[in-house]
This record gives C-alpha cells, structure tokens and sequence, in this order.
C-alpha cells in the first residue's frame, strides 16, 4: 500500500460516474488507503432510464424499480480503515479550472433550499455529467432533482392513460422502444411513429427491416423518410404535429425522443468540440487537460450506449489507478458489437455482428424486464 493523499473528483451520477467510483473505492482504495473519491450529482437518486420506455406506460414499473438514492452506496467505503474515502455531494458543477484544479459547484443550502456555491479542489477529474433531452418534460433521461424526475415520469404516464392516439418522433432504439411498449401495453391506442427523414429505422442498422416488421405487425403505424418540423396546441386540448413534407398530423399526445444536447456548459470551451461535447483520445484522457477524463454521453466519440458507456468507466478507473502507481496508461479496450432492441416485455429484436438474435433470447437478456433488477447493482456497487 502507498499514500497518496490524493482526491478524485467525479462529475455525474449515472452509470459511467457511478462506475468509476464504486471501481475506484473498490479496486484502487486498497492500495491507496488515504485515496478520497468525491461524487457531484444534481439528482440524489441512480436513474436506470434504460427502463424509461416502460415507465411512462401507467402502473408498469414502480419508482423504486428505477431510481436507488446514490448516497448509501458510497457511503459503505467509509470505514474504521478508511473514515473520508468516500463523500456524495448533491448539487451541479457551474465551472471547471484546470489550470487551479478547482471545480465550483451550485448546492442547496439545509436551512431554506437557497442555493450556494462550494469550490472543491481536485487531483483527478472525471467528467461524467450526460446529456439531456432537448424536449422538456420528458423522462428519457435525468436532467434535474430527483423531484424533478419523479414529476415527468408520473406526468408523461397520466398524459399516456389519456391519450387515444400517440405520435412518437424519432426512428431510433428509443423511438421505436416506446411504440413497442405502448402498443403491448394500450393496444386500443393508436401509435404512429414519424421515423426521420432517413428511409430505415435506427439509421440503417441491419436490424432496421426486422424491426420494422414487429412494429408493423403490433399496430403501430411506421411513417419514413419524413420528420416532424414543429408542433402547436389545438383549441380543444390537443396537438397538431408539422411534418417536413407539407402534412399535419392531430394527436392527444407527442411524444419527442429525438434530440440530446451535451451538459457541458460548465467546460471550458477549448476542451469541448463544435458540438459541445467533450474531446477524449483512445486513454478516455480529455485533449488539452492534464488528469481530466471523461465517459459517456458528454464524450464527442465514440457515440455513447450502455455497453460504450461501461467500457469507458472501467477504463477511466483503471488509467486512474495505474496514475496514482506510477504505470502506464492503457487504451480503452473494443466492445462487443451487439444491438437489443426491445418491442414490448415479450420480445425484440436484436444482432451479434451480422447474426441475428432471436426474440427470445432478446426477450431474456432485456425486454422481459429492461434490465430493472440491476438498479440497486448500480447503486451499491455489486454490478461491478
């Protein structure tokens, strides 16, 4: 064992900054008993929005099935050995220095709620802090308090028990996600899926004909090679969506789940590229900072997802470890190429390479539950 008497600092609580500090406080804590590892989120609570899909149908998955508070989890690691190794701190970063080392974050005063700022000094930075929906009020990813959250999830499935006709925008895995679940789920709902201007689903994956078929087969009404351009509110409650060829479409519900934007707006601009997103090399290392790193979707390439996303964290975890013993650091290392894509709890479709994967086994590996036992894994570390 060596001190170091060094702090990490990890921005995001979602699965890559949870994934770097359980790995951190697990694996590197040990040979390093003096390590401190400081988690920021804006939410208390772990969000595992891959269910996000299934949560906005009423009464199919309960909040605790989603959401874990992330404090207990880290806590643990705080032990006789090791007393401070491990401290949640619940606010957003508003501004990073590299050059000090210093990240400034916006926490909420116990006493009235007000809001008040906190610089807390780094050795390491992991910049883990997502994207968010362009679309407001919508749960297919955690952007704000836990209250904030609950709030979106209960108030798209009341707007979902009251629709009789659904328009979903986006032809990718959460567009198409959402029409599968909708239509297992309210099949006297109508479901029409305004796919983009591409002419196949999940931009021309292999998978995009087979998925194409379930949706077709289940009722749901697939419109390609047009997008929605705007939508405005009906006299009578409803809404009226624009497509890009000219046509309108009148709905109870719009349900957009197309449109990320970056939460980098803290990052100085020279470590972010044209889009706003983080600039990393092959190390997960951030182009012009020493000892910053990022994972995840705030990451310019590879594009992130669930299995990117774990890559990337163990990676961090590691290089930071390997830092502190005075090793080499390694690349991340290549992911598997495979797609699952859920149509509802009872199956999917999904590829491994170029071979196809049965919805059966679709259905066993995420749609039978979209994955939701792992939730309390992710928060107290035993997934990793």
């Amino acid at each position: 064992m060596t001190g170091t008497g060094k702090t990490v600092v990890v921005l995001g609580g979602s699965i890559g900054g949870l994934g770097v500090a359980h790995r951190l406080l697990k694996k590197t804590l040990p040979k390093h008993p003096d390590l401190k590892v400081i988690l920021v989120s804006k939410n208390s609570h772990f969000y595992w929005n891959v269910a996000a899909v299934r949560a906005i149908i009423p009464d199919a998955v309960q909040d605790e099935e989603l959401l874990q508070p992330i404090g207990p989890g880290l806590a643990q690691y705080n032990t006789s050995a090791h007393p401070a190794a491990a401290e949640f701190v619940l606010g957003a970063a508003q501004s990073v220095d590299t050059t000090a080392r210093t990240v400034t974050i916006e926490t909420a005063d116990d006493a009235d709620g007000s809001p008040r700022r906190r610089t807390v000094r780094y050795d390491y930075l992991v910049l883990a802090t997502g994207s968010r929906s362009v679309a407001p009020g919508l749960p297919w990813k955690a952007d704000g308090t836990y209250a904030d959250l609950i709030a979106e999830l209960h108030g798209t499935a009341a707007r979902v028990r009251a629709a009789a006709h659904i328009v979903v925008a986006g032809g990718g895995a959460t567009g198409v996600e959402v029409c599968g679940e909708l239509r297992h789920e309210c099949p006297d709902t109508r479901v029409v899926l305004v796919a983009g201007s591409g002419e196949a689903l999940l931009g021309g994956d292999a998978t995009a004909p087979a998925l194409e078929r379930a949706l077709t087969d289940m009722g749901v009404v697939v419109r390609k090679g047009v997008r929605t351009v705007g939508t405005r509110d009906t006299a009578d409650g409803r809404t009226e969506v624009a497509l890009s060829n000219g046509e309108t479409i009148v709905t109870d519900l719009y349900l957009q789940t197309v449109g990320m934007a970056p939460n980098s707006e803290f990052i100085p601009d020279e470590l972010l590229d044209d889009k706003k997103l983080v600039k990393a090399d092959e190390y997960m290392r951030v182009t012009g900072a020493d000892n910053v790193w990022a994972v995840g979707d705030i990451v310019g390439k590879p594009s992130a997802g669930y299995l990117i996303t774990e890559a990337q964290a163990s990676c961090v975890a590691t290089n930071i470890g390997s830092v502190l013993s005075g090793k080499e650091q390694q690349p991340r290392g290549s992911t598997m190429d495979i797609i699952l894509v859920s149509t509802g709890r009872c199956g999917g479709v999904g590829r491994y390479g170029w071979l196809p994967i049965p919805s059966f086994a679709v259905w066993v590996a995420k749609s039978r539950t979209l994955g939701v036992e792992r939730t309390p894994k992710f928060v107290d570390g035993s997934i990793w």
